[in-house]
Protein backbone atom coordinates (compact mmCIF):
# COMPACT_ATOMS: atom_id res chain seq x y z
CA UNK A 1 0.00 0.00 0.00
CA UNK A 2 1.21 3.27 -0.80
CA UNK A 3 1.58 5.84 1.67
CA UNK A 4 -1.00 7.97 -0.10
CA UNK A 5 -3.40 5.43 0.47
CA UNK A 6 -2.20 4.70 3.94
CA UNK A 7 -2.70 8.35 4.74
CA UNK A 8 -5.55 8.58 3.31
CA UNK A 9 -6.51 5.59 5.07
CA UNK A 10 -5.92 6.30 8.38
CA UNK A 11 -7.67 10.47 7.85
CA UNK A 12 -10.96 8.79 6.38
CA UNK A 13 -10.56 5.97 10.05
CA UNK A 14 -9.69 9.77 11.50
CA UNK A 15 -13.01 11.33 10.54
CA UNK A 16 -15.66 8.44 11.21
CA UNK A 17 -14.45 8.38 14.72
CA UNK A 18 -14.61 12.29 14.95
CA UNK A 19 -18.15 12.37 13.54
CA UNK A 20 -19.00 9.14 15.68
CA UNK A 21 -17.94 11.25 18.57
CA UNK A 22 -19.36 14.61 17.71
CA UNK A 23 -22.88 12.52 17.51
CA UNK A 24 -22.87 11.57 20.66
CA UNK A 25 -26.39 12.32 22.82
CA UNK A 26 -26.40 11.44 26.03
CA UNK A 27 -29.76 9.99 27.12
CA UNK A 28 -29.12 10.52 31.34
CA UNK A 29 -26.55 12.20 33.62
CA UNK A 30 -24.82 8.70 34.09
CA UNK A 31 -23.44 9.13 30.75
CA UNK A 32 -21.11 12.20 32.08
CA UNK A 33 -17.52 11.52 33.32
CA UNK A 34 -16.09 14.68 34.89
CA UNK A 35 -12.63 15.12 37.24
CA UNK A 36 -13.28 15.18 40.61
CA UNK A 37 -11.92 18.31 43.23
CA UNK A 38 -8.93 15.85 43.18
CA UNK A 39 -8.41 15.75 39.81
CA UNK A 40 -8.97 11.90 39.31
CA UNK A 41 -11.87 11.04 36.66
CA UNK A 42 -15.35 10.65 38.70
CA UNK A 43 -18.02 9.38 36.19
CA UNK A 44 -21.57 9.97 37.34
CA UNK A 45 -22.72 5.94 36.90
CA UNK A 46 -20.77 5.81 40.01
CA UNK A 47 -24.08 6.99 41.55
CA UNK A 48 -26.18 4.48 39.21
CA UNK A 49 -29.33 4.20 41.24
CA UNK A 50 -29.35 7.28 43.35
CA UNK A 51 -31.34 9.96 43.44
CA UNK A 52 -28.55 13.19 42.34
CA UNK A 53 -28.96 16.82 43.18
CA UNK A 54 -26.70 18.36 40.97
CA UNK A 55 -25.56 21.60 41.56
CA UNK A 56 -23.52 24.58 40.58
CA UNK A 57 -21.43 26.42 43.15
CA UNK A 58 -19.07 29.15 44.50
CA UNK A 59 -17.63 29.93 47.08
CA UNK A 60 -17.64 33.88 47.21
CA UNK A 61 -21.60 34.22 46.55
CA UNK A 62 -24.45 35.36 48.28
CA UNK A 63 -26.00 32.00 47.87
CA UNK A 64 -22.88 30.22 49.52
CA UNK A 65 -24.58 29.78 52.77
CA UNK A 66 -26.36 27.22 50.98
CA UNK A 67 -23.40 24.69 51.36
CA UNK A 68 -24.98 24.41 55.16
CA UNK A 69 -28.45 23.08 53.54
CA UNK A 70 -26.80 21.10 51.08
CA UNK A 71 -24.70 19.43 53.50
CA UNK A 72 -27.59 18.72 56.08
CA UNK A 73 -29.83 17.70 52.96
CA UNK A 74 -27.54 15.03 51.83
CA UNK A 75 -27.14 13.59 55.47
CA UNK A 76 -30.39 13.23 56.00
CA UNK A 77 -30.94 10.94 53.02
CA UNK A 78 -27.39 9.98 51.64
CA UNK A 79 -28.02 6.21 53.46
CA UNK A 80 -31.51 6.04 51.78
CA UNK A 81 -29.89 6.21 48.08
CA UNK A 82 -29.60 10.22 47.45
CA UNK A 83 -26.43 11.77 46.47
CA UNK A 84 -25.35 15.96 45.87
CA UNK A 85 -22.65 16.72 43.34
CA UNK A 86 -21.09 20.02 43.73
CA UNK A 87 -19.92 21.46 40.24
CA UNK A 88 -17.86 25.01 40.97
CA UNK A 89 -18.06 27.23 38.51
CA UNK A 90 -16.63 31.07 37.95
CA UNK A 91 -19.55 32.29 35.33
CA UNK A 92 -20.69 34.47 37.51
CA UNK A 93 -19.48 37.61 38.84
CA UNK A 94 -16.39 35.96 39.22
CA UNK A 95 -17.72 34.17 42.84
CA UNK A 96 -15.77 30.93 42.44
CA UNK A 97 -11.63 32.35 41.85
CA UNK A 98 -10.38 29.56 43.63
CA UNK A 99 -8.20 26.87 42.52
CA UNK A 100 -9.79 23.16 43.05
CA UNK A 101 -7.29 23.04 46.00
CA UNK A 102 -8.43 25.84 47.66
CA UNK A 103 -12.40 25.54 46.72
CA UNK A 104 -12.09 22.10 48.48
CA UNK A 105 -10.50 23.36 51.17
CA UNK A 106 -13.01 26.29 51.48
CA UNK A 107 -16.02 23.61 51.29
CA UNK A 108 -14.75 21.59 54.20
CA UNK A 109 -13.82 23.63 56.74
CA UNK A 110 -16.11 26.49 56.35
CA UNK A 111 -19.23 24.49 55.86
CA UNK A 112 -17.80 20.83 56.35
CA UNK A 113 -19.18 19.41 53.01
CA UNK A 114 -18.70 15.68 52.75
CA UNK A 115 -20.88 15.57 49.44
CA UNK A 116 -18.77 14.65 45.90
CA UNK A 117 -17.35 17.61 44.60
CA UNK A 118 -16.26 17.88 40.98
CA UNK A 119 -13.44 19.96 39.86
CA UNK A 120 -14.45 23.95 38.73
CA UNK A 121 -16.11 23.93 35.17
CA UNK A 122 -18.21 26.00 33.20
CA UNK A 123 -21.70 26.20 33.00
CA UNK A 124 -22.34 28.35 30.53
CA UNK A 125 -20.99 30.29 27.20
CA UNK A 126 -18.46 28.78 24.74
CA UNK A 127 -16.92 26.78 27.10
CA UNK A 128 -19.42 24.93 28.32
CA UNK A 129 -18.91 21.87 29.76
CA UNK A 130 -21.00 18.70 28.01
CA UNK A 131 -23.04 17.82 31.36
CA UNK A 132 -24.43 21.30 31.49
CA UNK A 133 -24.99 21.60 27.72
CA UNK A 134 -27.12 18.29 28.40
CA UNK A 135 -28.68 19.72 31.28
CA UNK A 136 -29.92 23.36 29.84
CA UNK A 137 -30.07 22.25 26.00
CA UNK A 138 -31.30 18.95 25.89
CA UNK A 139 -33.61 18.08 28.96
CA UNK A 140 -37.22 19.03 28.10
CA UNK A 141 -38.61 22.36 29.20
CA UNK A 142 -39.42 23.44 31.93
CA UNK A 143 -36.09 22.06 33.11
CA UNK A 144 -34.13 23.12 30.03
CA UNK A 145 -32.84 26.72 29.68
CA UNK A 146 -29.64 28.93 30.26
CA UNK A 147 -28.27 28.68 33.95
CA UNK A 148 -29.02 31.84 35.36
CA UNK A 149 -26.57 32.49 38.76
CA UNK A 150 -24.89 29.92 40.96
CA UNK A 151 -26.47 27.15 43.55
CA UNK A 152 -29.16 26.07 40.53
CA UNK A 153 -29.96 22.85 41.24
CA UNK A 154 -30.78 19.99 38.94
CA UNK A 155 -32.64 16.94 40.44
CA UNK A 156 -32.51 12.72 38.48
CA UNK A 157 -34.37 10.17 39.63
CA UNK A 158 -33.10 6.57 40.13
CA UNK A 159 -32.27 6.44 36.57
CA UNK A 160 -30.54 9.20 36.01
CA UNK A 161 -33.52 11.25 34.34
CA UNK A 162 -33.39 14.46 34.84
CA UNK A 163 -37.06 15.68 36.28
CA UNK A 164 -36.61 18.70 37.61
CA UNK A 165 -34.99 22.20 38.20
CA UNK A 166 -34.74 24.37 40.99
CA UNK A 167 -33.24 28.22 40.53
CA UNK A 168 -31.02 29.62 43.24
CA UNK A 169 -33.15 30.99 45.11
CA UNK A 170 -34.64 28.13 46.12
CA UNK A 171 -33.20 26.57 49.17
CA UNK A 172 -32.00 23.08 49.75
CA UNK A 173 -34.22 23.09 52.83
CA UNK A 174 -37.18 24.19 50.93
CA UNK A 175 -40.20 22.29 51.31
CA UNK A 176 -40.01 21.89 47.39
CA UNK A 177 -36.66 20.19 47.23
CA UNK A 178 -37.42 18.31 50.17
CA UNK A 179 -40.32 16.91 49.16
CA UNK A 180 -39.04 16.31 45.81
CA UNK A 181 -36.17 14.22 47.19
CA UNK A 182 -38.46 12.36 49.47
CA UNK A 183 -41.00 11.63 46.64
CA UNK A 184 -38.06 10.28 44.02
CA UNK A 185 -36.51 8.57 47.17
CA UNK A 186 -39.67 6.22 47.31
CA UNK A 187 -40.01 5.42 44.16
Amino acid sequence: MSFLRLLRAVLLTGLVTLMAGSSFAASNVYDFTLPSIDGKPMPLADFKGKVILVVNVASKCGYTPQYTALEALYEKYKDQGFVIVGFPANNFGAQEPGTNAEIKTFCSRTYNVTFPMYSKISVKGDDQAPLYKYLTKDTPAPISGDIKWNFTKFLADRNGKVVQRFESAVTPDSPEVTSAVEKLLKQ
